[in-house]
C-alpha cells in the first residue's frame, strides 16, 4: 500500500480510501473495479481495488458457485450492464464533462462492446435482445475483469477483523495456505452460502444440493414436490424442476399468489434513479421493495410457468419441517388462520441467502466497532437503516460499504442488477472540487490525447 497521506484539516473531506478490499467478484465488484480504473485513468484520485472471491469471476452465476446450474436465462435485461445507468457523478460538482468522459469510457466494459468484441452483437438484436443465460453473463463479467486487470485473490475468507484505520480479512486458499488481505475500506457483497437447508434429509434439498443433483442428472424422481421461496432462487428452481418427471410442485410463499415483477417504466424508473427514494415513507418503501423485489418471479419465468397445470400455490411461512414415513411434512402458518399440514417427497428449500452471513466472520474487534457505531446489537432492519448515501454503515470508521443491505435505505436497485452505475458513483464519488484538470476537460484541451486530468486541490 502506498504511504498514507498527511491527515486532513478538520474543515477538509475525508480523503478516499488507498485501498478498497471487496468481497466477492461479481458484477458490483466489477462495476466498482472498472470504474475505479477509469477515474484513475483520469487522475482522479480513486481507491486501489483488491477482490478476494472463494472460486471464480462470476461464479454465482455458474454451477461452481452453487446458486444455479448456469443454463438459465437472467431476470435482469443485460443492458442494465456493469456501467448502467450511465450517469457518472463521481467528480466533483461543476465537472460535467469529465463526468461525461467517465460514462463514454465506462462504454468500454459494456454488455454491447463485450458482444461486439465477439462479433455477436447484431445476432443479439435480431434474436430481439434475449436475456443471456447465466453462464454467459458469467463469461461477460469474466471478460471485464480481463480487462482492467482485475486484482483478485482466490481463496475463501474465514475471519473479517478490523481497527479503527483498516480492515483485514484472513483468507485460505485451495491448499489450506492462509494470508491476510489488508484494506482501508471493505465492501461486501454475495448472498452467502447456498448449502443451508431447514432439514437434515436427503429428500430436502438447499440450493446447492438441487444443482448438484440437477448437474449431475442425478435429481430424484418425485410425485409431489414442493419449492419453498417466492423469489428468482425458487423461480429458478421452479423452471428446472418442472422439466423433469415431476406431478404436482407447490410454490409455497407467503403471499397470496406468486407475484409477477414490475416491469413498467415506473417500477423501473425507480431502480434506475433512486433520487426521490429518500421522500418515500417507510411503510411506502416497503411496499415497492415487496411488489417489486423481494418474493417476485421475473416475468420470463412466470410465462414459462403458466402453461403447465402442475404447479400449485400453498400460502404460508414453513414453521416445522419433519420426516414421516417416506416423506416430508411441512407445517405451514398464516396469520389468523389454524396451521396446516402437507407432505411432500422432495422439498427444495429456496429461500435464499442470509443477509446477514458476514456477521459469522467478524472477529470480537470487528463485531465491536459496528455494535458501538450502532449503539445497540446488530439486527438487519437497524443495519439496513444506518446505510449512508455512499452505501456505507454512517458514522463508522474504517469504511464498511455493504450495497446488498442499501435497498431500503438508499434504493431498491443497489442490492440487485438494476443500477451497478449508480452503485460505483456512490462509493467512490470524489468529496472535493475540481481543479484546472476539470476546468481543462470542460474546454476540451484534452481532445488531442483522449487523456484528461483532474488535479484535486
Amino acid at each position: 500500500m502506498n504511504a498514507r497521506s498527511p491527515s486532513p484539516s478538520p474543515d477538509s473531506p475525508p480523503a478516499p480510501p488507498e485501498t478498497l478490499l471487496i468481497i466477492g467478484a461479481g458484477p458490483k465488484a466489477l462495476a466498482v473495479a472498472a470504474k475505479a480504473k477509469v477515474m484513475r485513468d483520469l487522475d482522479l484520485p480513486a481507491p486501489d481495488v483488491r477482490v478476494v472471491e472463494a472460486h471464480a469471476v462470476g461464479a454465482n452465476w455458474q454451477s461452481i458457485g452453487g446458486w444455479t446450474d448456469g443454463r438459465h436465462r437472467l431476470g435482469t435485461s443485460p443492458e442494465k450492464d456493469i456501467g448502467f445507468p450511465y450517469r457518472s457523478a463521481v467528480a466533483a460538482r461543476g465537472a460535467g464533462a469529465l463526468n461525461a468522459e467517465i460514462s463514454r469510457r465506462m462504454l468500454d466494459y459494456s454488455w454491447m462492446s463485450f458482444l461486439v468484441e465477439h462479433q455477436t452483437y447484431a445476432e443479439w438484436v435480431d434474436r430481439g435482445r434475449p436475456n443471456p443465460h447465466h453462464h454467459v453473463w458469467a463469461r461477460y463479467l469474466q471478460w471485464v475483469a480481463t480487462r482492467i486487470e482485475l486484482d483478485v485473490t482466490i481463496g475463501t475468507v474465514r475471519a473479517i477483523s478490523a481497527d479503527e484505520e483498516r480492515w483485514a480479512l484472513d483468507v485460505v486458499d485451495a491448499d489450506g495456505r492462509s494470508a491476510e488481505v489488508v484494506g482501508d475500506a471493505l465492501m461486501i457483497t454475495g448472498p452467502g452460502s447456498s448449502d443451508s437447508a431447514m432439514l437434515d434429509d436427503e429428500r430436502v434439498l438447499s440450493v446447492s444440493a438441487f444443482w448438484d443433483l440437477v448437474g449431475r442428472r442425478g435429481l430424484p424422481v418425485a410425485s409431489r414436490a414442493a419449492v419453498i421461496g417466492g423469489g428468482e432462487t425458487a423461480g429458478s428452481a421452479l423452471d428446472e424442476l418442472v422439466r423433469h418427471e415431476v406431478m404436482t410442485v407447490s410454490v409455497i410463499s407467503p403471499g397470496a399468489t406468486i407475484y409477477t415483477r414490475g416491469e413498467s417504466y415506473f417500477e423501473n424508473a425507480m431502480f434506475s434513479d433512486p433520487t426521490s427514494w429518500p421522500n418515500l415513507s417507510v411503510e411506502e418503501r416497503r411496499d415497492v421493495i415487496r411488489r417489486t423485489d423481494r418474493g417476485v418471479f421475473s416475468v420470463s419465468v412466470q410465462e414459462n410457468l403458466l402453461g403447465d397445470n402442475r404447479i400449485h400455490h400453498l400460502q404460508g411461512r414453513v414453521v416445522t419441517a419433519r420426516r414421516s414415513d417416506d416423506l416430508i411434512a411441512l407445517t405451514l402458518h398464516n396469520p389468523g388462520r389454524p396451521a396446516q399440514t402437507h407432505s411432500f417427497d422432495l422439498v427444495v428449500d429456496a429461500t435464499g441467502g442470509q443477509p446477514l452471513w458476514f456477521l459469522d466472520l467478524f472477529t470480537d474487534d470487528a463485531a465491536d466497532l459496528l455494535e458501538l457505531t450502532l449503539g445497540r446489537t446488530p439486527t438487519l432492519e437497524r443495519i439496513e437503516s444506518a446505510v449512508g448515501h455512499d452505501l456505507a454503515i454512517a458514522g463508522l470508521s474504517p469504511k464498511l460499504f455493504l450495497p446488498n443491505l442499501a435497498g431500503f435505505a438508499q434504493g431498491p436497485g443497489f442490492p440487485n442488477l438494476s443500477c451497478l452505475g449508480e452503485l460505483s458513483n456512490r462509493i467512490l464519488r470524489v468529496a472535493t472540487r475540481p481543479g484546472r484538470g476539470a476546468r481543462a476537460a470542460r474546454t476540451g484541451a484534452s481532445e488531442a490525447t483522449g487523456k484528461m486530468t483532474d488535479e484535486v486541490r
